[in-house]
């Protein structure tokens, strides 16, 4: 199997060091952004490919059941999925990674299946430890559902929106 030049550029050896160092400033070649999906949901733009550089556009090279084939790159999206509310959600496959999601969505585990969600907010700040009296109840899931600068913290039993120290 031919390496492409951006598997060779990831090798932690002095010799590939140098010839990605070569390649790149003499055929202009980086790696192509994304990385490559979980599964094949595309027909692709071209089959036996070795590397990325085989690749049409921004397409990259990709392994699967089939062989190696060149597939639009998958980007993972900045934040972190939700804490998921108790139960499950749909037992259904609506997403495969966050490139399925429309604009900053991600696609996350709701207990049986995959979603897209709004990702979850973290304000600046820490949360104060739970005291007093005991609050039982989840009056929050994360950051983004609290108002203005306040944070989703743990209470006694369960979460609520408290401003943070």
């Amino acid at each position: 199997r031919r390496m492409d030049p951006a598997e060779l550029c990831l090798t932690p050896s002095l010799p590939f060091a140098l010839l990605c160092l070569k390649t790149i400033s003499t055929y202009g070649y980086s790696p192509k952004p994304g990385h490559c999906p979980k599964r094949l949901t595309v027909i692709p733009s071209k089959r036996a490919c070795s590397g990325d550089s085989d690749c049409p556009a921004l397409d990259k090279c990709c392994t699967f059941s089939c062989g190696a084939v060149c597939v639009p790159a998958a980007f993972t999206k900045p934040g972190v999925c939700p804490r998921r509310k108790r139960g499950s959600g749909m037992c259904a496959e609506f997403c495969v990674d966050d490139s399925d999601c429309p604009k900053a969505e991600k696609c996350c585990y709701n207990g049986c299946g995959h979603e897209c969600v709004a990702p979850y907010t973290v304000k600046p700040g820490s949360c104060t430890r739970p005291s007093g009296t005991p609050m039982c109840a989840e009056f929050c899931y994360h950051d983004g559902e609290c108002p203005d600068e306040q944070k989703c913290c743990r209470t006694t039993c369960g979460h609520a929106c408290s401003d943070p120290c």
